[in-house]
């Protein structure tokens, strides 16, 4: 099992940044695909980048060119950095890891037009 904690989270104006921190436990970090996911409300959890083990990532095509998701594996952190971020992206914004179907509790981004 992986402990994960976001954080990061906050109110940002249409157009502007974020960045997006997950902390993980664990020594195995380095070996794991990590994922960041969304939830807006009334609406499913939706997968916005994934980290692979391998190194390669992989972004849902609505975030291309303005998101980025980063491992530091000296702080065993996983980061998603938004830019140019839009009022629809207002959700809350999860850290998972598939292999352990584990989930972090989550962090709220409200985009403001």
């Amino acid at each position: 099992q992986v402990q994960l904690v976001e954080s990061g989270g906050g109110l940002v104006q249409s157009g502007g940044s974020l960045r997006l921190s997950c902390a993980a436990s664990g020594r195995i970090f380095g070996l794991l695909t990590m994922s960041w996911y969304r939830q807006a409300p009334g609406k499913q959890r939706e997968l916005v980048a994934t980290h692979r083990k391998d190194g390669t990532t992989v972004y849902a095509d609505s975030i291309k060119g303005r998101f980025g998701i980063f491992r530091d594996n000296g702080q065993n952190t996983i980061n998603l950095q938004m830019n140019n971020v839009k009022p629809e992206e207002t959700a809350v914004y999860y850290c998972h890891v598939p292999a352990y179907n584990n989930w972090g509790q989550g962090t709220q981004v409200t985009v403001s037009s």
